[in-house]
C-alpha cells in the first residue's frame, strides 16, 4: 500500500500528541506553579482530488480539530462516514497537500485522490449531512438517510460475557499511552468477543477516533468489521452509532449515557448497545440477546 500513498511510508510523522504548559496547581490548601501536558489540537483540512471532464481537480471537504497522527486514516474514515467512498477500491491514493500554490500547511491538509472512474458529487459532501448533533435533521429523517447511505444491517453472531464488558474500560485506560499522559483524549478500540484488543486509536474528539480507527480498517481492505465490539470512552451518540453501523461492526459499548436517537439507531438496525459501562455495572439499551449475564 505505500506505492501509492497510503501508509506509513506516505504519511509523514505525526507531530507531538502533547504540548507543556505551566499551570499553578492549587490542592489541600496548598498552591504550586508546575509544567504539566496537555493534548495537542490542530486543524486538519480534509480534500478531495476526482476526475471531472478529463481533469482531476480538488474539492475541499471539511475541516475537523484533532490530535496530529493516523490522519490518513482520519480522512479515509470520515469519508467513508459519509459515503463519498464506498470501500478500498474506491481510493487510489491518500498524500499531504500537493498543490504547487498551496500555502505551507505543515501536514495540517490532507487529500484523498478518489481511483478514476469514481463519481464525486460535491454538493453532498458537506459534514452536516446528518453526522452531528447540531446539523438540524433529527430523528425519523436521520434514520432514513443512514438507510439510503447503509442498506445492509451490521452482521454478527458475537456472544458478550458480562465479566469481559466489565473489564474492557480499565483495559483500554490502560492501553491509552496518550490518555495516560494528559487524560484529555478520547479513545476508540475494536475487541474480539474473546476480548482481545485489536485496534486503538485517540483523539480529542470521539468522532475522530472511531473515523481513525474505521479509516485504518478501510485502507486495510477490513470491512465490514463483522464479530467485533466497538468501545469508545465518552458518551454513545447518534454519530458514533451511525459510523458503527457505516462500518459493519454489530455491537458498540460506551463508559457513558447514549442519547436517544443513538438508541432510534441502533435498534433499527439491530445493534447491540451497551451504556454507562465500568468494573460493576452497565446497561444494555439494545441487542440484549449478544450479552451472556
Amino acid at each position: 500500500m505505500s506505492g501509492n500513498g497510503i501508509g506509513p511510508k506516505g504519511e509523514r510523522a505525526p507531530a507531538q500528541a502533547v504540548s507543556r504548559a505551566k499551570v499553578l496547581e492549587v490542592a489541600g490548601g496548598v498552591s504550586r506553579r508546575r509544567d504539566d501536558l496537555v493534548a495537542v489540537e490542530e486543524p486538519l483540512e480534509i480534500r478531495v482530488v476526482a476526475e471531472r471532464a478529463g481533469r482531476r481537480e480538488r474539492h475541499p471537504v471539511a475541516i475537523t480539530m484533532r490530535t496530529p497522527g493516523h490522519d490518513f486514516e482520519l480522512a479515509a474514515g470520515f469519508l467513508f462516514s459519509e459515503s463519498v467512498v464506498a470501500g478500498r477500491e474506491s481510493v487510489w491514493r491518500v498524500t499531504y497537500c500537493e498543490s504547487p500554490d498551496a500555502e505551507e500547511s505543515d501536514g495540517n491538509i490532507v487529500e484523498v485522490h478518489l481511483a478514476p472512474g469514481v463519481v464525486f458529487e460535491p454538493e453532498r459532501s458537506s459534514r452536516n449531512v446528518y453526522t452531528t448533533s447540531s446539523c438540524g435533521v433529527c430523528g425519523r429523517g436521520s434514520l432514513e438517510l443512514l438507510w439510503t447511505a447503509t442498506p445492509a444491517r451490521p452482521e454478527g453472531e458475537i456472544r458478550l460475557e458480562a465479566d469481559l464488558l466489565r473489564s474492557l474500560p480499565g483495559r483500554l485506560e490502560s492501553a491509552q499511552r496518550v490518555f495516560e499522559e494528559t487524560g484529555g483524549l478520547h479513545a476508540a478500540a475494536l475487541w474480539t468477543p474473546e476480548g482481545e484488543l485489536e485496534l486503538l486509536r485517540e483523539d480529542v474528539g470521539r468522532h475522530n477516533a472511531v473515523d481513525k480507527l474505521v479509516g485504518h480498517l478501510l485502507l486495510a481492505d477490513r470491512l465490514p468489521a463483522a464479530n467485533r465490539l466497538l468501545l469508545v470512552s465518552g458518551r454513545a451518540s447518534f454519530e458514533l452509532v451511525q459510523k458503527a453501523i457505516m462500518a459493519g461492526i454489530p455491537a458498540l459499548a460506551a463508559v457513558g449515557a447514549p442519547s436517544s436517537l443513538a438508541v432510534d439507531a441502533a435498534e433499527e438496525f439491530g445493534m447491540t448497545l451497551v451504556g454507562f459501562l465500568d468494573s460493576r455495572r452497565f446497561n444494555v439499551y439494545c441487542g440484549a440477546e449478544r450479552v451472556a449475564h
